[in-house]
């Protein structure tokens, strides 16, 4: 019986020294963890006519509102990240991938599973997809050591070459 008492008393005590450093914890302020983003960028333009069917960008012209695909594939082929974005006014995509999860570290990896696409021009007078920087196809991304860091954000930014659309209305003599 003293023993069960003995038991009951050296419990109440480690239970009242250690309320103040459970109470201290939880008082104490959370220490968030840094978000780290992935974020694919490029820049679509209207390709002139003059370069039409080949990858020159002389004279071409940025589109604004124009629509691009992202998508990603994991490394077994099966889609795991799809969505379309919106270029700036200067034709400029900033596209953080929310909610883009690499199931394998190296083998999904942004650099060998992603690609871009054009998908849409607003402009009627300049609405044919071309595959400067293999945009028909999809658009490798390339790591140009560029990173965007805040107190507790971070972006890793992958780049695609320039994309592009062409007039409906250039001569074959262009081509």
């Amino acid at each position: 019986m003293a023993g069960t008492h003995f038991i009951s008393i050296i419990s109440l005590l480690l239970l009242l020294v250690s309320f103040p450093y459970t109470q201290a914890y939880e008082n104490s302020p959370k220490i968030t963890e840094k978000k780290i983003d992935v974020v694919v960028e490029t820049t679509v333009y209207c390709q002139s006519c003059e370069h039409s069917g080949t990858w020159s960008l002389t004279g071409a012209k940025p589109i604004p509102s124009a629509k691009v695909s992202v998508s990603c594939k994991t490394h077994r082929g099966h889609v795991s990240y799809y969505k379309v974005f919106e270029t700036n006014k200067n034709g400029y995509l900033y596209a953080p991938l929310e909610g883009f999860k690499m199931q394998n570290y190296i083998l999904d990896h942004p650099l060998h599973s992603c690609y871009v696409k054009p998908v849409w021009s607003p402009l009627e007078s300049c609405s044919l997809l071309t595959n400067v920087n293999y945009g028909l196809n999809g658009s490798p991304l390339r790591y140009d050591n560029k990173r965007l860091r805040g107190s507790n954000y971070e972006a890793v930014i992958y780049a695609s070459g320039p994309l592009a659309f062409h007039p409906p209305d250039c001569s074959k003599t262009h081509y």
